[in-house]
């Protein structure tokens, strides 16, 4: 399967190299990036030698991630291992543009380098490994590239899946294609899943069991290793002051104008709630602004001057979500009231925020079990419910607490997951 890959790659790099040669400079989004993803300059990036300045060896932990949801997950986890390994180099690597960005700012201080993925073009793996020589790989939850993982089982470097999880449309990917995907799993040293039926799944892939571990979400651990960024103005600057604010987090197309028709409703009710909406995608909110306008409501973006006189806010900017449910009063979580499997609920449940979700919580089903069982999150069935469970937290200061105590309480229950995962790193270093 892999040298067919292997072969039906070289065959479209050779027929279709003009035309990818001209879309990449004819893109700056590829044109600025292309390049380092080849390996261009990596040499000099990642030059400080594996000994230290005693001669002692300085071991090289590789952790990749494809984007911002990774990058944030792996927070914790870099922080915990440059607590464990203050001598060793952690170097990170960042598929996308957006990823990368947010590594350098929340990475900068625990990581050694931040740099960009190779392209799984076998000679640009083999270059990336050279000049990186790790001695163990961690992949955070997806991005899976077969010449990556063979070719660091080839160099019998350690690879480890760390906080993985497989929703069940992906699940349904890996049967149809189980002889590309069930050998690149079999390369993992350990796979770390996120909850027991991420790794039932993996079981039925026929994975041997004593490579699965179930350790938990990284973003148990998430408080300890979020460090606020600086920077003028702040999440408090922006926001109104002595409102109730309800965020609604990585919403999705579909979801806005349901959540705005309710804000509407709710205002004439309730005039001290204020609407926070942060979309999954942050190139929406012009979309969302003439939702907002059609309602006759005036909206205040993040990459603005704050949110002034306006009648909502759009939290249009990458990695800040967490900051923003931590000045909020009540949650909503985006993908959930369409068929996109919901977002991980964690963060506002650290933040001690009564959660809401809608009927589509496929892809967290565990987590939002045990919150829902702690009283911490409540799941709706559609916009009917989502109005009138909004009313009665709106209505009753003591019921918002009494939530958001539980919420807080059911994740601390959880934590201690990056301890888990650093005495399974030492086994391994």
């Amino acid at each position: 399967m892999f040298v067919l890959y292997n072969i039906v790659q070289l065959v479209l790099l050779a027929v279709f190299l003009p035309f990818i040669i001209l879309f990449i400079l004819s893109s700056s989004k590829y044109r600025d990036r292309i390049p380092s993803r080849l390996g261009l300059g990596l040499a000099d990036k990642v030059a400080l030698s594996k000994t230290s300045d005693n001669g002692a060896s300085r071991q090289t932990v590789w952790l990749h991630a494809l984007s911002v949801g990774e990058v944030t997950s792996a927070v914790p986890l870099v922080a915990g291992l440059r607590k464990a390994y203050p001598q060793s180099r952690i170097i990170v690597s960042v598929s996308t543009r957006t990823g990368k960005r947010l590594a350098d700012k929340l990475l900068q201080l625990s990581a050694d380098h931040i740099i960009d993925s190779p392209l799984d073009i076998l000679p640009v793996v083999a270059l990336f490994t050279k000049h990186i020589r790790p001695d163990l790989f961690l992949l955070v939850e997806t991005d899976f590239w077969p010449n990556t993982l063979l070719f660091l089982k080839k160099k019998k470097v350690p690879t480890v899946l760390v906080n993985g999880r497989i929703s069940e449309k992906s699940m349904n990917g890996y049967r149809r294609l189980r002889g590309f995907f069930v050998p690149m799993f079999q390369s993992f040293s350990f796979l770390c899943m996120q909850t027991e039926r991420d790794r039932e799944k993996m079981k039925a892939l026929g994975l041997p069991p004593k490579k699965l571990l179930t350790l938990g979400n990284l973003k148990f651990d998430t408080i300890a290793g979020h460090r606020p960024r600086s920077g003028s103005p702040s999440p408090a600057d922006v926001l109104p002051k002595n409102r109730i604010l309800f965020i609604c987090g990585s919403t999705h197309p579909g979801e806005e104008k349901i959540l705005i028709d309710c804000y509407m409703r709710l205002r004439k009710k309730h005039a001290e709630v204020f609407l926070i909406i942060a979309p999954r995608d942050p190139g929406r909110a012009a979309e969302i602004e003439s939702l907002a306008a059609a309602q006759g409501l005036t909206a205040a973006l993040r990459s603005g001057n704050g949110a002034g006189g306006a009648d909502l806010f759009i939290l249009d900017t990458i990695g800040e979500l967490i900051d923003f449910y931590a000045l909020s009063h009540i949650a909503f979580v985006g993908g959930s009231l369409i068929r996109q499997g919901g977002h991980n609920p964690i963060e506002p449940a650290i933040m001690g925020i009564p959660i809401i979700f809608g009927p589509n919580m496929q892809d967290f089903s565990e987590i939002a079990d045990i919150l829902q069982k702690a009283g911490g999150a409540t799941q709706i069935a559609g916009s009917s419910d989502l109005g009138e469970l909004l009313d009665r937290l709106l209505a009753s200061q003591d019921l918002r607490a009494t939530q958001g105590l539980a919420a807080r309480q059911c994740i601390e229950k959880q934590r201690g997951v990056i301890e888990k995962h650093l005495e399974l790193i030492s086994r391994i270093l």
